[in-house]
């Protein structure tokens, strides 16, 4: 292990350690979060997304960081898209579980706002999950991709937030094969249908964290992707 991956691990430790060690602060967060949901996903999505990023970065460079990352711009588009998931999941959670009831499913819907692990709790996770992961996800990652292109053409400075995205030529650069083939194809039936399916069987307060933790694994896959490319 060199010296950049305990530095990492310590600021994933600090992050994480403190709520476990103080049943104070993991109260307040809790009370934090309900009241200011859209600030905490911002926040949660900021950090742990981009050290995820940071992470794949890693992986398929030897190094957290490089000239163009932009970490700090990474952060704030990050915080934005945090937002945006926030929202989806607000969404979807909400009329998933209408639509099966009118569909005759209330009997399900009953057992998933229910607490414990229940079949009809994983049936319309399963479905919300599948639903917003098709409707939602292609559109979301296919505007990540653009914005971590045009952060890199920007040289990584904040000045990417304020300078106008080339949408169209951007969009035209992507490498299709990798993000279809790879991205959308194999890794949302495979990773992230399953993957949310459990982030929707938690509770309420606890759905936003578990996605921007995902965030992580994402990182990884993206990783993965680019080596593949």
């Amino acid at each position: 292990m060199k010296r950049q991956d305990l530095y990492f691990a310590l600021v994933m430790l600090a992050i994480f350690l403190p709520f476990f060690l103080s049943p104070e602060l993991y109260a307040w967060y809790k009370t934090f979060n309900a009241e200011h949901a859209m600030i905490m996903a911002f926040l949660k999505f900021a950090i742990l997304s981009t050290l995820g990023e940071m992470l794949g970065c890693r992986i398929s460079t030897g190094n957290y960081t490089h000239p163009t990352f932009g970490a700090m711009p990474r952060m704030v588009v990050w915080g934005l898209l945090g937002m945006a998931i926030s929202m989806a999941m607000t969404v979807f959670s909400a009329g998933i579980p209408a639509f099966i009831t009118a569909m005759g499913g209330a009997e399900l819907v009953d057992q998933f706002y229910m607490e414990g692990i229940t079949f009809g709790k994983f049936v319309v996770a399963l479905a919300i999950s599948v639903m917003m992961n098709t409707f939602f996800a292609p559109v979301f990652m296919t505007f990540h991709k653009i914005t971590d292109a045009h952060i890199a053409e920007c040289g990584g400075s904040l000045k990417a937030l304020i300078t106008p995205i080339p949408m169209q030529r951007l969009i035209k650069s992507i490498n299709w094969d990798v993000q279809w083939g790879f991205i959308f194809k194999k890794t949302i039936p495979l990773f992230w249908y399953p993957a949310h399916t459990i982030t929707f069987m938690l509770p309420g307060e606890l759905r936003v964290l578990f996605a921007a933790l995902l965030g992580v694994a994402l990182g990884v896959i993206l990783a993965i992707g680019l080596k593949k490319k």
